[in-house]
């Protein structure tokens, strides 16, 4: 597709597991407009394993940057900087595999990329006009991640909590943390700091306009 409409405006939000990545990116396309944005998750590009028995599971580290398809995000990524629809998979994450459908993301204004690893792979992370890091504690992290995984991801207490002392915390020291150097913004507080989503959406808003 060609189009003479300008590049649209990249943003991505990273920060921890539990941070509040998801409830910036929700307050943004409220107050921005859902049809002004297209929204894409980097969980969404999680590898399939259909292929791996389900008890090797546990030895798989969900939480380093090699256990999703980032590539193929890119390629999504400038698809929609083309101004053209992108395939997007959709993964079952109490089965760990992508079902047979695809979620069909359209071309807009802005493009919304929120994940815990989106800012460390140099190549996903230069696409970004944008870099909004969600800053949170630690200890609050976690408590979110657990309710998270048992009733949306069908987990167990147990299982939570040794896959956050044997992969997730290591991680996000590893990879997460050290990405935060690369942010543009930081929001400390996640969803609660009202103030700082004010000013986010409003200069997003801005440049939407300068853009138009």
């Amino acid at each position: 597709m060609t189009t003479d409409q300008p590049p649209p405006l990249t943003i991505g939000v990273a920060g921890g597991t539990g941070s509040g990545k998801t409830t910036i990116s929700n307050e943004i396309l409220e107050r921005v407009g859902t049809e002004n944005i297209a929204y894409v998750e980097h969980d969404a590009y999680y590898k399939d394993l259909s292929d791996v028995p389900s008890s090797r599971y546990d030895f798989i580290n969900f939480d380093h940057p090699d256990a999703l398809e980032t590539s193929l995000m890119i390629e999504h990524i400038n698809l929609l900087k083309r101004w053209e629809p992108a395939p997007v998979p959709i993964y079952d994450f109490t089965t760990h595999r992508r079902t047979t459908d695809i979620k069909i993301v359209e071309p807009q204004p802005i493009i919304l990329i929120e994940g815990i690893l989106v800012f460390v792979e140099p190549e996903l992370r230069d696409l970004f006009d944008v870099r909004i890091f969600v800053d949170t504690d630690a200890d609050l992290r976690f408590i979110r991640r657990l309710q998270r995984d048992i009733t949306e991801r069908g987990r167990t207490v147990e299982s939570v909590i040794e896959q956050y002392l044997h992969s997730v915390r290591p991680m996000h020291l590893e990879f997460v943390e050290p990405s935060k150097r690369y942010a543009d913004v930081i929001i400390p507080e996640g969803g609660k700091n009202l103030v700082a989503i004010d000013m986010v959406a409003a200069r997003i808003r801005r440049m939407l306009d300068t853009a138009e």
